[in-house]
């Protein structure tokens, strides 16, 4: 063999390794997630979610200022109303439990960065992310209620707004209504490429989410498309987004390294709930060793182009000081 070419030299020694490497796994850019309930002291564990619970405000913020203690700076919220009915009208009220837990995260915590799911899904009777009607889920009168919910987690202070509901125009709407309503300066993250998956199954147990009937597939994406993902981001972009994010991640890395190529537009990659259950399942078994599941998976969506990532092993990285160095 030609001894000039030999490109395990630089593979000999950790030392080298970490200095070679092309990727780093970023902590600082990592989001932790949290389902908010009603009530006082509740904590509810979720089965197919091991170390992963649904609290009330006050263990919220016992939560967020353990992790803040640990380094994580930015939460994301989703809500689990104590009602709900046919129009979502619990998700822009401004007592809702997702606005609440807002003020009181950023009167305690003033330097966490509060990320809000804008969504109907977890509000509505019937499950979808959308006002329905004869069994069919409408997108433009849908519209104005989730710019409603997107104006009222900024009057409670969230820094962030996410829109998830993959409602065409939805972006354009919550834009055009934070502008009027004097949040011309409000980021949105957008769900701009969310996948109808398989992935999701843990979360709808942990949100109470799921479809009373059918299924999500006529507004959420195609597993099967790929240049449909580039044309979501790309509109969103030009509706006004100031983020974008690709759902889930793991089994859609070519999709994050499409979405790298098309947009300079900072982008997310949501580590869905599938996606850490498979691990807590694995590693409980004895199949696999977490903290390098978890290394390698987290390594390979900043690979594939993320910027940050919500992941539910936010809290674990930290906690364990997991990705400080090669394993």
């Amino acid at each position: 063999m030609d001894s000039l070419i030999r490109p395990r030299r630089i593979r000999m020694t950790p030392a080298l390794r970490d200095l070679t490497a092309e990727t780093r796994a970023d902590r600082s850019r990592l989001i932790m997630p949290h389902f908010v309930v009603e009530g006082d002291g509740v904590r509810a564990g979720i089965p197919s979610m091991p170390g992963i619970c649904r609290v009330s405000a006050d263990n919220l913020l016992r939560d967020a200022g353990r992790d803040l203690g640990l380094g994580v700076r930015t939460v994301l919220l989703f809500g689990i109303p104590a009602e709900k009915d046919d129009s979502g009208s619990f998700a822009f009220d401004e007592n809702g439990v997702v606005q609440k837990a807002v003020r009181a995260l950023k009167k305690e915590y003033p330097e966490i960065c509060v990320i809000t799911d804008v969504c109907l899904c977890e509000y509505m009777n019937h499950g979808h992310c959308g006002i329905v009607r004869d069994g069919k889920i409408l997108n433009d009168p849908t519209l104005d209620l989730l710019a409603r919910t997107a104006l009222s987690h900024a009057a409670a202070g969230a820094d962030v707004v996410a829109p998830s509901d993959m409602m065409d125009g939805r972006v354009k709407a919550v834009r055009s209504m934070l502008d009027a309503g004097g949040y011309a300066d409000l980021p949105i993250l957008s769900y701009a490429a969310k996948y109808a998956s398989a992935f999701y199954g843990p979360f709808r147990e942990a949100a109470g989410s799921a479809p009373a009937f059918g299924d999500r597939r006529s507004y959420q994406m195609d597993f099967r498309n790929a240049r449909e993902a580039e044309k979501e981001i790309l509109l969103d972009a030009a509706e006004g987004a100031d983020m974008v994010m690709v759902k889930p991640a793991l089994a859609y890395l070519d999709i994050l390294r499409r979405a790298r190529e098309i947009t300079r537009l900072p982008l997310c990659a949501y580590n869905v709930s599938g996606e850490y259950s498979m691990v807590k399942s694995a590693s409980a078994a004895g199949y696999g060793d977490e903290e390098r599941l978890v290394t390698e998976i987290i390594t390979a969506m900043f690979r594939a182009g993320a910027d940050f990532i919500i992941s539910y092993h936010t809290r674990d990285i930290f906690e364990k000081g997991w990705l400080e160095h090669e394993r």
